[in-house]
């Protein structure tokens, strides 16, 4: 389903409620730009790592990055769990983005573009109007602080002593006091107010722009100083002066101040979806905005939203993402604020906040410590995994975009691919009744769900022209191919920076020698335990027709880890996965 910023506020309850009511939710961005290449940058040394990254140096390259580009399209996907039909139930949403605020919040941005990015953008019919035209407003937490903050330091300049400074000014003040004092003695009793506006403001024949704010600000602080049972109120291009009234000032303050929620809380737009997500505060949604929009009763309108606050109040959904690392800090830096500098620090804020993510590139690849052997493409893992009958997966009558339409690299609709892998890879990493044992983590599948010894383990992804690798004891269940020449498809187009999430994640399309020979002494333990599958007996365990639970083991081993392909680490923990 397309979201604009025509159909946003009257679509946000149901969006939340589709959030509150999802088993996950999958997101996926696409930017402006990327991390570039770091040329002759010092890397760490070693016998077998030569030239290759620490975590640390990764995350300054996409921390650098994400702080100068934006996020110009956001696609997410809400998969629910239908347990009566014994079916997974998706709803994928895409966004277009606005990078341009409200001026009137008086927070600036700088719009970068990479050509690369824009180049790739537009041979995938990516639409450059979009974001500007129908993109959706979003506010970060850091710049909804600061609007607040500018807004609360605008009235206090209000109050401060403005200097006379300059003859046309004292010109104009002198007409100002001249007219206040005539109208506060007129004879009659109407009129019963007075503009304060340019001379010759009456004229048809005026072409005035109206007051400056310098001038407002003199007429406002003259009549508070010296005329305190008057009171101003601005209007456009000019001042109108009445007697006080403590009731309608009292009004006018309170409709002021209801303004101005209303119009930070549309700014803030895309964000309600992360707080939803986070299962933060969202007393602050405009309910106003959202009635408006679909016709609804407030009271109705109301009530669901409080609902939904309550339902979601403390109750973080699991997040999901391919290849995470480097969209969690965009995500971060586009909708919550500055990023830490250190790796460790954003590994901690990150767990706070999401306290439960999945990288379904680490699914992908966990049993190789080196990626560069795995082919897991979001669209390669996707095409494999679609030939399992279980689990059932199937959109909601009320998102049928995706049923035909496949628009590569459309926000949306990768979002809704990585909600699919999800739901089938974990299923079948699960019914292969594999037991992993790592240093630091062990997941045991009951024994009623182990697999027979002729077949100890699963097949991650079978390809034409490619034979399986199964892993028994001490592996994940995974696919390694014997013969790549083989296996990948003569068509198919030549890998680019930008048909991946990064650059980086080349290297686990593109194998190298010295990745694929130089095993380090836990890669030649785990190799040693490879068996090669007997092709003519086939699959000796059924796919399940449910992912692992929340609370199962499963997700120790695969949950809260991130796969950051061609660094030291390769692998980016955060934090322990919650039960």
């Amino acid at each position: 389903m397309d979201v604009t910023r025509h159909t946003f506020h009257g679509l946000l309850p149901s969006l939340i409620a589709a959030i509150a009511d999802a088993h996950f939710v999958a997101i996926d961005l696409e930017l402006s730009g990327i991390p570039g290449q770091q040329i002759n940058k010092p890397r760490v040394a070693g016998p077998r790592f030569e030239g290759k990254p620490s975590l640390q140096e990764r995350y300054a390259e996409v921390k650098e990055a994400a702080e100068k580009y934006q996020v110009l399209q956001l696609g997410i996907t809400c998969a629910g769990e239908n347990r009566n039909r014994g079916v997974y139930v998706v709803r994928p949403y895409n966004l277009f983005l606005n990078p341009v605020p409200d001026e009137r919040t008086n927070i600036e941005r700088t719009i970068s573009f990479q050509s690369g990015a824009v180049d790739f953008l537009l041979k995938h019919n990516f639409r450059m109007d979009g974001p500007f035209l129908e993109g959706v407003p979003y506010f970060s937490r850091a710049e909804e602080a600061t609007a607040r903050r500018l807004d609360a330091e605008q009235k206090k300049t209000q109050s401060m002593d403005i200097r006379i400074r300059d003859a046309e000014a004292d010109i104009f003040m002198r007409r100002v006091r001249q007219e206040v004092t005539t109208w506060k003695h007129r004879l009659l009793p109407m009129p019963d107010f007075l503009n304060i506006a340019p001379v010759g403001h009456e004229r048809h024949d005026f072409r005035g722009t109206g007051l400056n704010n310098y001038q407002k600000a003199l007429v406002h602080q003259y009549v508070r100083s010296e005329h305190p049972d008057l009171t101003t109120i601005s209007r456009p291009g000019f001042i109108q002066i009445v007697a006080a009234n403590k009731e309608r000032e009292d009004a006018e303050q309170k409709f002021r101040a209801q303004r101005f929620e209303e119009r930070m809380a549309k700014q803030i737009g895309v964000r309600w979806l992360v707080e939803a997500i986070h299962g933060g505060d969202l007393s602050g949604i405009d309910a106003y905005g959202s009635v408006s929009a679909v016709g609804d009763k407030s009271d109705v309108v109301s009530s669901r939203l409080n609902n939904l606050r309550k339902q979601l109040m403390g109750q973080s959904t699991v997040l999901v993402g391919h290849n995470l690392f480097l969209d969690l800090i965009y995500f971060y830096a586009c909708f919550l604020g500055p990023l830490p500098a250190r790796v460790e620090d954003f590994q901690k804020v990150i767990h706070e906040i999401f306290p439960r993510i999945i990288d379904t590139k680490y699914l992908a690849t966990h049993s190789l410590d080196n990626p560069a052997l795995a082919r897991s493409s979001l669209e390669e893992l996707d095409a494999e995994l679609s030939k399992q009958q279980q689990p059932a997966i199937e959109l909601h009558p009320e998102h049928p975009k995706y049923a035909a339409a496949k628009p590569s690299h459309e926000a949306g609709y990768d979002s809704y691919l990585t909600a699919r892998v999800l739901i089938r890879l974990a299923s079948k990493l699960e019914s292969s009744g594999m037991y992993i044992s790592d240093d630091e983590e062990s997941y045991h599948t009951p024994p009623e769900a182990q697999s027979s010894e002729d077949m100890n383990g699963g097949v991650l992804l079978v390809t034409d022209g490619s034979s399986p690798v199964l892993h028994s004891k001490g592996t994940s269940s995974t696919m390694s191919r014997q013969s790549s020449a083989t296996s990948t498809s003569t068509s198919a187009s030549k890998p680019t920076p930008f048909s991946h999430p990064t650059k980086f994640d080349l290297l686990g399309d593109i194998s190298s020698d010295e990745d694929s020979v130089a095993l380090s002494p836990k890669e030649q333990d785990r190799s040693s335990l490879v068996k090669q599958a007997d092709p003519s007996k086939g699959n000796s365990y059924e796919i399940g027709g449910r992912m692992p639970a929340w609370d199962s083991g499963f997700w120790n081993v695969y949950g809260n880890k991130l796969r950051v392909v061609g660094t030291l680490e390769q692998m980016c923990p955060v934090g322990s996965w919650p039960h």
